[in-house]
């Protein structure tokens, strides 16, 4: 039985596997609840998302991925494990070779970080992509011509964005502003106006259902429950999309000051190629209500979302397992 070829988005928030021949076989979250005591493996993914901050002392969920990379080598090689278990992609008679992404702009350490903790889920052969290049793969734009392609990839723990022209990154950053920022600075908002608690995973529900960075865009409202800070009870305020908005304000600003010194460190050419065909958003933040209309007011060059962001890299993964030798080794 021949193998089969693997691409992994391995996210902050979420890991995404591609199987050759087959799309995208899983989309779970990046979380392993382990015993405290006996460190053995409870659940991955979905059933450890649920425990979260709802556990008992002797055990921990645990996100073992930090902006991008690798916080707990161990818990991620378990939970790479269980993931390619889970697919079954593994057979007796062959190893896969997996195509594994990392954000643009981290230490050779760190990458081979990632590349070790593929390997020992017992791949043939791991290659390491930059991710906003695989982003720009999946989202469909053309990278291996002379003109310059410009793409944001807003993740749970890092944004990449970068210029890409003839199959290679022209200039890249890589900024901890992504959804995980967005969940702390809703999280902060929130203590400091209304003095009450909140968890990640509230946050997070917010930022989904009534969150918008754009002005007079969305108009909704949302009740939340969390811990008053003055009493120490649960205690339950209304929230609306203008206060998320407010909240949010300074990450924009933050990706926005980014996108500007990306764009000014760029060659006038690929710069004029990036006004014509504009500025592509991927990553589950591109999904966040008007974040394209406020980029595009204040960048003033044309920005679209993707139509597949949320599985842009793990598509991308695919596209370069057909064409390996694309693939910077």
């Amino acid at each position: 039985m021949f193998s089969k070829d693997i691409g992994i988005d391995l996210g902050t928030a979420n890991v995404l596997i591609f199987v050759k021949g087959q799309g995208v076989v899983l989309n779970e979250p990046s979380v392993v609840a382990v015993d405290a005591e006996s460190k053995k493996v409870l659940a991955v993914g979905n059933d450890a998302k649920e425990m979260l901050g709802r556990t008992p002392g002797k055990i921990k969920a645990i996100k073992p991925m930090k902006d991008g990379v690798i916080a707990d080598f161990e818990i991620t090689e378990l939970m790479l494990n269980n993931f390619i278990k889970k697919i079954n992609c593994k057979n007796l008679f062959a190893k896969p070779r997996i195509l594994i992404c990392c954000p643009s702009n981290i230490t050779q350490v760190e990458k081979n970080a990632i590349k070790e903790a593929a390997e020992k889920t017992g791949a043939r052969k791991v290659f390491i992509e930059e991710e906003p290049k695989v982003a720009a793969i999946g989202a469909g734009l053309d990278i291996s011509k002379p003109t310059g392609s410009m793409v944001i990839d807003i993740g749970g723990g890092t944004t990449d964005i970068a210029v890409l022209s003839l199959g290679g990154i022209v200039n890249s950053i890589s900024i901890k502003t992504a959804g995980n920022a967005f969940d702390a600075q809703i999280m902060k908002y929130i203590k400091n106006k209304y003095k009450l608690l909140i968890g990640e995973r509230t946050a997070e529900d917010i930022k989904l259902s009534i969150g918008t960075t754009y002005n007079n865009k969305k108009k909704e409202k949302m009740e939340i429950r969390g811990r008053d800070m003055v009493s120490g009870l649960p205690k339950t305020v209304t929230i609306s999309s203008e206060e998320v908005k407010e909240a949010l304000d300074d990450n924009v600003n933050d990706i926005v000051h980014n996108v500007k010194l990306i764009l000014e460190m760029t060659p006038p050419e690929l710069s004029a190629d990036i006004i014509n065909k504009g500025i592509v958003l991927t990553g589950g933040g591109a999904l966040l209500d008007g974040l394209d209309r406020v980029l595009e007011d204040k960048l003033k060059v044309p920005v679209y979302v993707a139509s597949n962001p949320l599985t842009c890299v793990a598509e991308g993964t695919g596209i370069l397992l057909e064409n390996i030798n694309l693939v910077d080794i």
